[in-house]
Parts: structure tokens; sequence; C-alpha cells
């Protein structure tokens, strides 16, 4: 009786776990609409909870209060997946890394913001928009900033690896134009200003990156 009873709840737990998976994907998405049209501040866990189908309970359970769920979203949308593995350990950057031409790892390397901005850039605006009213968000915003200059000094260190930079840049230095030529609001100008398409903007980031970072 015993034994089949823990063979039962061996069988019914990877059941149980995508679930809660998929619950949280419902609420991530549900969440995501909701930060969009309404902003983070209108938004409410009630509505989040009617829109994915599910009890505001289900909500609080599942990521413990609406701060927490922008977080989880914001991770979702720079990494690109579920997947816990941080952006400059996924195997996109880690291919620009082992790259020997330092040319082609900046053209990688705009490739990639590309893809992670066209992903995330609305979600950035949002975050940087309630940042202005909210201190846990603002904290939030200066968290995100700090660690895209620690992943850019990292990627700035993997480019001096295969050359020369600039004469008289340090990595430091170096690091401090990538995160500003790869940010968000550089992003929306051209992209959303400007109407430039992604194609233009990826081509005219990579000869930004290597006109700033090469002889």
């Amino acid at each position: 009786m015993s034994g089949e009873v823990k063979g039962r709840r061996r069988y019914e737990s990877p059941i149980r776990q995508e679930q809660a998976r998929e619950t949280r994907r419902r609420i991530l998405k549900a969440a995501r609409r909701q930060f969009l049209a309404r902003g983070y501040v209108a938004t409410t866990i009630a509505s989040i909870s009617q829109e994915a189908g599910v009890t505001a309970q289900t909500v609080y359970v599942a990521f413990g209060n609406k701060r927490a769920i922008l977080a989880a979203l914001l991770d979702l949308v720079i990494g690109g997946d579920e997947q816990p593995v941080g952006v400059l350990e996924r195997p996109e950057p880690q291919r620009m890394r082992d790259e020997p031409d330092q040319r082609r790892q900046l053209e990688m390397m705009a490739q990639g913001i590309r893809g992670i901005l066209e992903r995330a850039g609305p979600i950035f605006d949002v975050v940087r928009g309630a940042a202005s009213v909210d201190p846990e968000i603002a904290e939030l915003y200066r968290q995100l900033q700090e660690e895209r200059l620690r992943n850019m000094t990292r990627v700035v260190g993997w480019v001096a690896e295969k050359g020369p930079l600039r004469g008289g840049l340090t990595v430091d230095d170096g690091a401090d134009i990538v995160w500003m030529l790869t940010s968000a609001d550089v992003h929306r100008l051209l992209r959303v200003e400007r109407g430039w398409t992604g194609e233009r903007y990826e081509r005219w980031l990579a000869d930004s990156l290597i006109a700033a970072l090469l002889p």
C-alpha cells in the first residue's frame, strides 16, 4: 500500500510541477499585457489574476507581490525563456566570447542586443516609468542598470582578450561606452521615435561599437 502511494506521488509530481509552471506563464503573460496597457502603478494583482483566469491568491502564492511579478517578467524577456541561466552564460554570448576576431565579436554582440531589446524594450519602459513614483521599482531599476554595466564590463574584457582596444581606452571606460550605446533608451529613440528597422539599428550598433572600441 505504502509503495503504491509513493509510486503514485512520484508519478504525479512532474504533472503538478508543469501545472505550476503553466500557471506562472499565464500570470506573466497577463501581467505583461496589463503593464503595457495600463502601466505598472495602475495594474493590480486583481486585474492580473482576472486576465490570467486565476484567483488573486494564486498570484500571491506564485509570486508574492507585484514587484516580484515585474522582476520575473524582466528575467523572462531578457533571457528569452524560463531557463535559470545568466544572460552571458547562454550559448550566443559564449560563442561571442570564443570568437577570435574582435570585429566579428562586436557584430555578434549587436545582433544579440537587438534581440534582447526587441523583446525587453517595452518592459524596460514600464520599469523606468514606475521608478519615478515607486521606491521599490526605483531600486529594481538601479539594480538592472548596475547588472547591465557589470555585463558590459565582462563583454569588453572578452574583446580585449582577443586584441588591443582603441588607444588609451581601458576596459572600464569601454564598458561605460557600450553600456550607453546598448541602452533601451537609445534603442527606443531609433526604433520607435525615428522609425528605424531592426536591421538598420543592428548595423548602426555594430559599426558604433567597432568605431568606439577598436583601433
